[in-house]
């Protein structure tokens, strides 16, 4: 097989797990819909999150002192639209913006003759964007919602099956369950709609993290250029070097594209240094490595700065709305529900839960109140701030 198809037979392989459960649901939902047995029924997603989304608006404006956009739309895809909006989330350049549209549809229709043909076109971008592909895809039936500039996409692919196929796999009777799943299924819908209204309240954070996410991507994009275009002979020294993985001599790009995914400063500087390299201001490399690749420092540096205002600001974005919604649905039986009967999970699991940014969210507002929250959205913390709310606390609320 060609190399490049080979690469596009990986991708796809890597994507195995989620296509695989993708399948899953298509085929249960057939089949749910061939058995005359199975005869319960469910209000659709449209009456639900019609119903739902005014309650749930009042209750984040409520809670944060917010107000929510009264010309928000909500959208409800099917599959492959969800994939194509996943897309359009890959923030990057106008320049990159059609190839990434592109790749976004050739994933969705499972064209591996496409693929080629883009990598073909733009290699650099392929190698940067492919693993946007691969992330934001493979998380698709886990993911019941999505906010994007000025809309809201409710995953309909998995929320209008879902609860037809967990009565299905309780078994008969199915009316003993029903009551149960139809619970989960309003507080899965609950805990969507409210989770990307709040989204949709962080305009500043979602613009300032769009900004961040660009410039990220157009520093890898360089580094891209910079590793495809090196000699043959600097290839394989640097990758014998880095103890890489040994690639056939007849398979040159994959012997780049390993070098690239290990350089990548996301891979590189994370397993070399750790997450703290969040709070560096400065990093030295291996000057080895930098023997063979000069630019290799300069850009490591200019990739510090986007890269931590991206990693404080959607922390602070995603902790809001994580900490909201405990706030919001603590003690609400349909959310109780959803986890049991959709995540196989206790209530009191999920509120033991914790991460760095609805722990920095948390404190903030115990010590400064509902203020706090329109405070975050305008005046984002640094990633230094996100370790040490005291900080936060003393240039935002100077005096207080």
């Amino acid at each position: 097989m060609p190399e490049l198809d080979e690469f596009a037979e990986a991708l796809f392989g890597q994507l195995e797990v989620e296509l695989s459960e993708e399948n899953e649901i298509r085929t249960l939902a057939d089949r749910i819909s061939s058995d005359g047995e199975f005869d319960a029924g469910f209000e659709s997603i449209e009456e639900i999150c019609d119903r739902m989304i005014p309650e749930m608006a009042e209750r984040a404006e409520e809670f944060l002192g917010l107000k929510m956009n009264p010309d928000i739309r909500v959208e409800y895809p099917e599959l492959d639209d969800l994939k194509r909006v996943k897309g359009q989330k890959v923030f990057c350049g106008q320049g990159s913006q059609g190839f990434v549209g592109e790749l976004f549809e050739a994933v969705a229709a499972e064209d591996r003759s496409a693929i080629v043909k883009l990598i073909k076109e733009d290699p650099s971008r392929y190698l940067v964007y492919s693993t946007y592909a691969i992330q934001y895809t493979s998380k698709i039936t886990t993911t019941y919602g999505d906010y994007m500039d000025g809309t809201i996409f409710v995953n309909k692919f998995v929320l209008s099956r879902y609860p037809g196929i967990i009565l299905y796999k309780m078994g008969k009777p199915y009316a003993a369950n029903y009551q149960q799943v139809e619970s989960g299924y309003r507080g899965a819908v609950k805990m969507t709609v409210l989770e990307e209204i709040i989204h949709s309240m962080q305009d500043p954070l979602y613009q300032a993290n769009r900004r961040a996410a660009m410039e990220v991507n157009a520093i890898n994009e360089r580094l891209a250029r910079i590793i495809l275009e090196l000699e043959k002979d600097s290839v394989g020294a640097l990758s014998e070097y880095l103890q890489l993985q040994a690639v056939p001599d007849d398979f040159p790009f994959a012997k780049r594209a390993n070098l690239f995914f290990f350089l990548n400063p996301d891979h590189f500087l994370t397993e070399q240094v750790g997450p703290d390299v969040m709070t560096y201001t400065h990093i030295e490399i291996d000057p080895k490595i930098a023997g063979y690749v000069p630019e290799l420092p300069q850009i490591y540096r200019e990739w510090l700065s986007p890269i931590q205002r991206h990693h404080a600001i959607f922390s602070a974005m995603e902790g809001m709305a994580g900490y909201a919604v405990r706030d919001i649905l603590g003690g609400d039986s349909d959310f109780e529900s959803y986890l049991k009967t959709f995540m196989g999970m206790d209530v009191t699991s999920y509120h033991v839960r914790k991460g760095m940014g609805m722990d920095f969210v948390a404190h903030i507002n115990g010590k400064m109140g509902r203020d706090a929250f329109g405070t975050m959205i305008q005046m984002p913390p640094t990633t230094q701030e996100l370790k040490d709310p005291a900080r936060y606390l003393r240039r935002a609320f100077p005096g207080r």
